[in-house]
Order: C-alpha cells, then structure tokens, then sequence
C-alpha cells in the first residue's frame, strides 16, 4: 500500500478513486507518565512517555485508514493528514485521513 501526504503519487496514473478513508484512536495519560512529565518540566527535555504514546496512537490509527483502503480495493492514500484534539481531561483523539485511489503499476 502507498501512502503519501501528497496529491498524487509521482510516476503513476491514478485509474480510480473511492473517496476519503480514515482512522483513529484516543489514548488517555497514564499516571506514572504524567508524574515524570511534571519533573521534566521542571528541568526541561524530551517529554519520552508522551512521545512513545503519540507514535503508537499514529500507527494504530494509520492501520486503521489502511484496512479501510484496502476494503474497498485501494493500493494506495493520498493527501493524508494528521490531526489532534482534546476530547476528556487527560484524553485525546488522533485521527488520520485521506484519499483511497487505485494507481496503475
């Protein structure tokens, strides 16, 4: 499966389009990150348990659109985007879309 943040895939012919597919998740913190997350704003750096949270939300929620492309016979997501927002205290939403083309080749 392609899967590209651009318009169209460079090099190939998209031969069918079946429309916007996407996917999601919400994760809530876990208290031991927020805990170590309050003593790294005191000194400063990477916030890891956060970070390791958000890359797995994204994957979970990528595979997501994908399983729905390839339902409806797509090999391939163009124009994705990513986008977060707050849905609870302490929780938020990650969601994925995209376009679901058939590309020649």
């Amino acid at each position: 499966m392609i899967l590209t943040n651009l318009e169209s895939v460079p090099g190939r012919f998209i031969t069918r389009h079946f429309g916007l597919v996407q996917g999601s998740t919400i994760r809530a913190k876990h208290v031991g990150r927020d805990i170590m997350a309050s003593l790294k704003n005191i000194v400063g750096g990477e916030l890891v348990g956060y970070t390791e949270l958000l890359t797995e939300a994204r994957r979970e929620a990528t595979e997501r659109m994908l399983a729905q492309a390839e339902e409806l016979g797509a090999n391939a997501v163009i124009n994705v985007r990513f986008s977060t927002s707050s849905v609870a205290q302490g929780a938020a939403e990650l969601y994925v879309y995209g376009t679901a083309v058939q590309v020649e080749g």
